[in-house]
């Protein structure tokens, strides 16, 4: 694209794109901070359609809240809210923003094949100039703004411009259950042998090792995740997940955690039948009381405390490595005809104060998350979040690494714990997508 300068013709440029964006050549324009306007009361009557994915118990309640906040605030804005459950958001997301009913904000997964496609097609504004308009340069570390950040080509997350910003921090580490340890006369594990052990003896006493549901393959990478933990070494999984030149899946480390989820099957640990189970009703039967563990992320932390209270117990996979990353950021319509207004809402769901909202509401804030009272459950995951993010430890998540992982890895682990496929064709597969994903070899 030829790069214009003069700022009538950026000016130009975006009114162009704000009413048919989408090709490479009607690329949305970066304003630069002076050209945002963030006096939200001279914006007039606007109504903001926001898409978002906040459909469990606590994430309900924290953007319930701050939606009728930001209306307290800003009476001249209607928040016209659709909310869908993650899978059923990122099935129509990309619809939605290329229709002609597109939403004026979205949640959009950071990975290539969503955000980075997204950026590719002109499909979100870039943020940069509202970034410096409203301090979001300070309030977000690097680390945090470069997971929504992309190249006009949307090949290479953590490169080139902001285009969305998270409320949430996310970790997956293994949930448990603290009167079924007690009453196997155990401590929450913190090796690798007391873990083993740790299942040994609850299959021993007819207890359910790990809950797992698998039927949208969606669990399916947590739990291979996990595995890489015990095996990897956290700059040989980042490289993974980030599709790194350096990054190869044959390796022993990866076969010795493709073998540990079979031995995990093998052994009778994960619930019989997890492959007909859906995810949310498997964690939904661990908050009943059945499994002794449950490998999924902090998203759950809400449900879990109000289901199981004081019982409910969260650990980091022992080591060093641990999965996770920031929420799904909020992203803005490259066809919004309100773009400042919709830049205002986010400031709004992401400072200070709804941080707050997040900590009450037991959600994991992005940002501020050891200012937050917290106990119990909360506590474990906030001081996990502490620690993680402020580490070399924290692994992106896998589906990062190309174009097609989300699908690719998540089919994979689902063939190979069904045995259709070996180790070797397993990692194989996820190297022939690797290899597609950097232009082949």
């Amino acid at each position: 694209m030829k790069r214009r300068s003069s700022t009538a013709l950026v000016l130009a440029a975006f009114a162009l794109a704000a009413c048919a964006p989408g090709g490479s050549s009607d690329r949305p324009a970066d304003r630069p901070a002076g050209e945002v306007r963030t006096d939200v009361a001279a914006m007039g009557e606007v109504t903001l359609t926001v898409w978002d994915q906040e459909t469990r118990a606590g994430q309900e309640e924290q953007i319930t809240r701050l939606n009728e906040q930001f209306q307290r605030a800003h009476p001249n804005i209607r928040i016209n809210r659709v909310a869908r459950s993650f899978d059923d958001l990122r099935n129509t997301v990309k619809l939605g923003l290329s229709g002609n009913e597109a939403p004026d904000i979205a949640q959009v997964n950071n990975g290539k094949q969503d955000m980075g496609a997204f950026v590719k097609a002109g499909l979100l504004v870039p943020l940069d100039g509202y970034a410096q308009a409203y301090g979001w340069t300070n309030r977000y570390p690097e680390s945090v703004r470069r997971l929504a950040s992309y190249p006009d080509s949307g090949d290479a997350l953590g490169e080139g411009k902001l285009y969305g910003v998270p409320q949430t921090g996310e970790l997956v580490g293994i949930f448990y259950n603290k009167t079924k340890l007690a009453e196997l006369g155990l401590t929450p594990p913190t090796t690798w042998a007391e873990f083993d052990a740790a299942l040994a003896k609850a299959k021993a006493a007819g207890q359910l090792p790990i809950q797992f549901g698998n039927l949208e393959k969606s669990a399916g990478p947590y739990l291979f995740g996990v595995a890489m933990h015990r095996h990897s070494q956290p700059a040989a999984e980042i490289a993974l997940a980030t599709g790194r030149p350096e990054a190869s899946w044959p390796t022993d480390a990866n076969r010795a955690a493709a073998r540990q989820l079979l031995d995990w099957a093998g052994q009778g640990y994960l619930t019989p039948g997890f492959a007909g189970l859906k995810n949310d009703d498997s964690w939904a039967n661990f908050a009943k009381g059945e499994g002794v563990f449950h490998i999924n992320g902090t998203w759950l932390t809400p449900d879990l405390k109000a289901a199981m209270g004081d019982s409910a117990g969260f650990l980091r996979p022992p080591g060093e490595s641990i999965t996770g990353g920031t929420g799904l950021p909020w992203a803005i319509s490259s066809k919004s005809k309100n773009p400042d207004a919709a830049a205002a809402y986010l400031n709004f769901i992401t400072s200070p104060e709804a941080m707050k909202v997040l900590g009450e509401t037991a959600n994991l804030p992005v940002l501020d998350a050891a200012q937050q009272p917290a106990t119990g459950l909360q506590k474990e995951v906030f001081d996990a979040w502490q620690s993680a993010s402020a580490s070399a430890g924290l692994v992106p998540y896998l589906d990062y690494a190309t174009p097609n992982a989300y699908e690719v890895v998540s089919g994979a682990v689902e063939q190979l714990l069904s045995g259709a496929l070996d180790t070797e064709k397993f990692l194989g597969t996820l190297q022939a997508d690797l290899d597609a994903g950097r232009g082949g070899r």
